[in-house]
């Protein structure tokens, strides 16, 4: 019988979300945040959808994931395509849903090992 962890070693993982917050590693974040596959989990000073804007996604470029799992919030909003371009030019893809579908599919991303970013907006509303 073949046994796998059901987490990846050194990887981060969201343990929760209730809308207001997400626990990474079982710590709670009640602001915006930038979850790589490893590393430091990051501010992302973001309190409102409606602020996005070019620098936020220049942030993420610098982490260098393959995938970013935008959770837009409460419900799904789409950011326009121009606020990330930097993104599309260095062939990462965006794939955007709310804060809890992006969450559990940022959790099965990593644990197959793939260089994800979660990109969690946590409305301030």
């Amino acid at each position: 019988m073949k046994f796998q962890l059901d987490e990846q070693q050194g990887g981060n993982a969201i343990s929760r979300h209730d809308g207001q917050c997400v626990w990474v590693n079982n710590q709670p974040h009640r602001t915006s945040l930038l979850v790589p596959w490893r590393g430091e989990v990051q501010s992302w000073a973001l309190p409102r959808f409606e602020d996005l804007s070019e620098a936020h996604f220049e942030q993420i470029l610098a982490l260098k994931p393959e995938l970013v799992v935008f959770g837009s919030g409460s419900k799904i909003r789409f950011a326009r395509p121009q606020l990330y371009r930097s993104l599309i030019e260095a062939r990462i893809g965006v794939e955007t849903m709310d804060l809890g579908a992006a969450c559990r599919t940022y959790n099965v991303l990593a644990s197959e090992g793939r260089t994800v970013l979660a990109a969690l907006l946590i409305d301030s509303e």
